[in-house]
């Protein structure tokens, strides 16, 4: 077994019904506050598009890690200003990570084995494998997302 030498980052925001929006980081950007603002911006378009029954009746919020960029007061002001509601992230609480217990555990089980000679190369696989995930596939990690809550 060989290690890809290449490094991407992908920035993933899904619910029950699929994914609402993705963004790979330019190579070697780290996220950051500043970064994750613009990631945030990005998400209220993604989700005024995706979801307007939501977006419209103002009853989506958006659930993230403690991350530090995450938990940075520029972003609660961010979030405040833009009167986003947020589900708190238990410190130490990794199971509650949807993308760290089902999104990107499935994508490595697709993607491992195969060899990408460029950055594009993986991103079109990456994506191609997160559209392959089904509807009823998120709902049922979101029904183990609400029990690992309970």
């Amino acid at each position: 077994m060989s290690w890809s030498k290449i490094k991407v980052l992908l920035v993933l925001v899904c619910d029950w019904k699929g994914i609402i929006q993705h963004e790979f980081l330019p190579y070697g950007q780290m996220v950051n506050k500043k970064l994750y603002q613009e990631v945030l911006a990005h998400l209220r378009d993604a989700v005024h598009r995706k979801r307007p029954e939501l977006w419209e009746n103002q009853t989506w919020t958006l659930h993230h890690d403690n991350a530090p960029a995450h938990a940075a007061l520029f972003i609660h002001n961010y979030l405040a200003k833009h009167q986003t509601s947020v589900v708190p992230h238990p410190p130490y609480s990794l199971e509650l990570a949807q993308a760290d217990f089902f999104l990107f555990p499935e994508l490595k089980t697709t993607l491992k084995g195969h060899h990408f000679q460029t950055i594009e190369e993986i991103q079109e696989n990456a994506i191609r494998e997160l559209r392959a995930i089904t509807e009823s596939a998120f709902q049922e990690a979101f029904q183990q997302w609400k029990k690992c809550w309970e």
